[in-house]
């Protein structure tokens, strides 16, 4: 039986129709991200027939989770409707760009999806959801496989486009399936570089002059040192932008507590970020997160990986605590009260946080002016609400 698709992915489908897919048929589905797209909407995937990729991962909202829980936005819901994780959902836009998981010469990770890394791929990433218990929910791989062959155009286009054995076996077919989200997550739609910056680079918009100072603080070597780790390419303006390195860093995010005490995690319990990555043993890495792109981050809050902050302009302060000595910027305006300890505070990336002086109003209202033009043109709307 097929169940109907959740008002939220509905919805995206509205915005997006070209991602339709799961009503399509079988020969529509020309190429595995053809099929990535109806697999990417698809509750049946999920125990309760609740949950897509789409749901967390929602295209009309900058591909993060829109759905309010008793925590707000800062984790997403489970297909049981009842679990909370402990991460804010990444965006699934422009993660296509990142490096497979690997270690450097000079002993730093890079790369990988997750927060943590832990995947190397975005095929790997794909099959995380569907089993996790607190996620999609289902009991296992033979599970997700059965749901797929109760729609007959799928097992037309799998045989199709992976091979006739294909749906003879359990462990080809998931992989198959993971491939096929995989690839449509690497299509254009995910990464469109069209946001106002963009168009900037293009000589098609003009920068603000507030919008400008941001730019110049953003990318400047002596006042901020925001593109240490939020800058790929050596070259700046550069087209194909992602805003991230894809290294690791502890940013000295405190806990999440209402998090925390809503979705049953035991006391003291400690996120460690990449060291939770199996490939990982090394205790320098403890607390350490994989730097986020900042496309879209305008409008893809809650912010850091637990979704502690409410506010772009908070994340900013945050930032700008390690370098300033005025006890009125210690202050977390969504709290009234001083920034919390960190998590994980014996692996502080304190040569990357304490660097350049403290930023005034001006310069902070700036940095953020400059972040907004990095929403792709389709959520510029967003920035309005």
């Amino acid at each position: 039986m097929r169940h109907p698709i959740p008002v939220s992915c509905l919805l995206a489908l509205l915005l997006f129709p070209g991602l339709a897919g799961e009503a399509r048929a079988a020969d529509a589905y020309a190429t595995p991200a053809d099929l990535g797209k109806a697999l990417f909407f698809d509750t049946n995937l999920s125990k309760n027939r609740t949950q897509a990729c789409a749901t967390c991962h929602n295209p009309a909202n900058a591909f993060t989770d829109p759905r309010e829980t008793a925590v707000g936005r800062a984790v997403s819901l489970g297909d049981d409707g009842t679990s909370l994780g402990d991460r804010n959902t990444p965006t699934a836009a422009y993660a296509k760009f990142a490096p497979k998981f690997q270690r450097l010469k000079d002993g730093r990770y890079v790369g990988g999806q997750f927060l943590d890394g832990r995947e190397p791929d975005l095929a790997g990433q794909a099959g995380g959801p569907p089993l996790n218990p607190i996620e999609m929910g289902m009991p296992d791989k033979a599970s997700v496989v059965k749901r797929l062959w109760e729609y007959p155009p799928y097992v037309t286009a799998f045989a199709k486009l992976f091979g006739p054995k294909v749906t003879d076996d359990t462990d080809a077919a998931y992989a198959a399936m993971t491939q096929a989200i995989a690839a449509f997550e690497q299509t254009e739609e995910f990464a469109p570089f069209d946001s106002k910056y963009d168009r900037f680079l293009r000589g098609e918009a003009k920068l603000t002059d507030q919008e400008e100072l941001g730019r110049l603080l953003f990318f400047s070597q002596q006042f901020t040192n925001c593109n240490q780790c939020h800058q790929l390419h050596a070259v700046q303006p550069a087209k194909g932008e992602t805003f991230t390195n894809y290294q690791f860093h502890n940013i000295g995010i405190p806990v999440n507590t209402a998090v925390r005490q809503a979705n049953g995690s035991k006391p003291g319990h400690i996120d460690h970020g990449l060291l939770d990555n199996p490939a990982v043993t090394d205790k320098a890495q403890d607390g350490k997160f994989k730097v986020p792109t900042l496309r879209n981050v305008a409008v893809t809050g809650p912010y850091m990986h637990n979704g502690v902050f409410k506010d772009l302009r908070t994340t900013v302060l945050f930032y700008n605590r390690y370098n300033t000595k005025d006890p009125e910027r210690l202050i977390n305006p969504e709290t009234g009260k001083p920034f919390r300890a960190p998590e994980v505070p014996a692996t502080l990336s304190v040569k990357e946080l304490t660097h350049g002086p403290a930023l005034d109003d001006k310069r902070i209202d700036a940095l953020v002016a400059f972040m907004k033009t990095l929403t792709d043109r389709r959520y510029e709307e967003l920035l309005e609400k």
